[in-house]
């Protein structure tokens, strides 16, 4: 992770189509150490999905006022990281990069630095250069199309995070050929409940879960008078059926399904998840799912899982500590899965953290 990118997250709390169901303790009013604590919920609208917030304080205006800071912030986020509004910072990047060096925001830098080094370390399999690919396949704002083999040639051409440079020193970033495109889809939601965590705890909210619809969450403190927070994790087939249960504590959660955005043709399902080696959609992953000290490394790893395999994302831990990954890939018969559970051979959380996978 970047320097800046780490002071940013580290500075306020420890070290540290999916669907995930929170399950909470019952009732507005519970004890703990003796002091009753109001329950909070809110939901807001950004990047695309809904972002949940699910708190703990000492009354609900007080709780209101935080999420309202919560959501402001995810908001800029979002008008300074879509490549959907033409406005946004992102936006102009795209367009300008590739004829000049860009000046570039300095938290928004300290992101690109970090998606560009998963990039590095992935050997290609996170890279936040698809944007174009993703225009090809129709999953920007389209339907889904199925491109031809000299489309996707050519299109290849414009991609790859070794065509961006970075200059540190003066902050600015430069595409050395044309028609590039970043896309931070894969990363932005991760970050943005990083980020969200940072205003709870500064603001003096030690129990809360964010959520990114079915991208990201982070799980801050735990609920009133439990371990940590109870995640359970869809079926890869059934949206309403469990595949795992985990419980976590001052600890991020991502997955990326197979399920989320696809289409079909001629029988065949493409889902929205781009190999940037070969420009097509990933086959034989169903989900990946990364749990890790926080959101936007959550992420890169759900990316890292997908693309990479079960073999190559067992070697990828073995230099990354502190994660937790599993991986459901096609079984033998119809509609079933194989679970695969990987686990950094370092694995030394900061006390206070909890990161648990138990069967449900």
């Amino acid at each position: 992770m970047g320097t800046h990118l780490r002071v940013t997250l580290q500075r306020r709390f420890p070290k540290l189509e999916f669907v995930f169901l929170v399950v909470l303790a019952a009732g507005l009013l519970l004890p703990r150490a003796g002091v009753a604590e109001v329950r909070y919920e809110a939901s807001h609208q950004a990047m695309g999905t809904v972002f949940t917030l699910v708190a703990y304080g000492r009354d609900q205006a007080f709780l209101s006022e935080v999420a309202t800071e919560v959501f402001e912030e995810i908001d800029r986020l979002d008008s300074e990281m879509s490549n959907y509004q033409p406005q946004s910072e992102l936006s102009g990047i795209n367009r300008d990069a590739a004829e000049q060096d860009v000046l570039v925001e300095p938290r928004l830098f300290a992101l690109l630095q970090y998606a560009f080094r998963g990039a590095r370390d992935s050997g290609g399999d996170f890279d936040v250069t698809v944007g174009p690919l993703m225009k090809h396949w129709g999953f920007f704002r389209g339907q889904g199309r199925l491109p031809s083999r000299a489309e996707i040639s050519e299109v290849l051409k414009h991609v790859g995070y070794q065509h961006v440079h970075l200059d540190s020193e003066h902050r600015t970033i430069r595409f050395d050929t044309s028609g590039m495109e970043i896309d931070l889809g894969g990363i932005a939601k991760g970050y943005a409940v990083d980020q969200a965590a940072e205003i709870l705890c500064a603001d003096g909210v030690s129990a809360a879960l964010i959520s990114s619809g079915t991208s990201s969450i982070y799980a801050l403190g735990a609920p009133p008078g439990e371990r940590g927070w109870k995640v359970t994790v869809r079926d890869p087939f059934e949206a309403g059926k469990p595949a795992d249960v985990l419980y976590l504590r001052n600890f991020a959660l991502s997955t990326s399904g197979s399920y989320e955005k696809f289409f079909t043709i001629a029988g065949k399902t493409y889902c929205h998840i781009m190999d940037p080696h070969t420009g097509w959609p990933v086959e034989n992953m169903l989900s990946t799912v990364a749990a890790v000290p926080t959101g936007a490394e959550s992420e890169v790893l759900t990316k890292v899982f997908f693309v990479g395999g079960v073999e190559k994302s067992r070697r990828y831990l073995g230099s990354h500590p502190n994660a937790i990954g599993i991986l459901y890939t096609p079984g033998d018969k119809p509609k079933t899965y194989q679970r695969t559970v990987l686990r950094s051979p370092s694995f030394q959380i900061p006390a206070g953290s909890l990161a648990e996978l138990e069967k449900p």
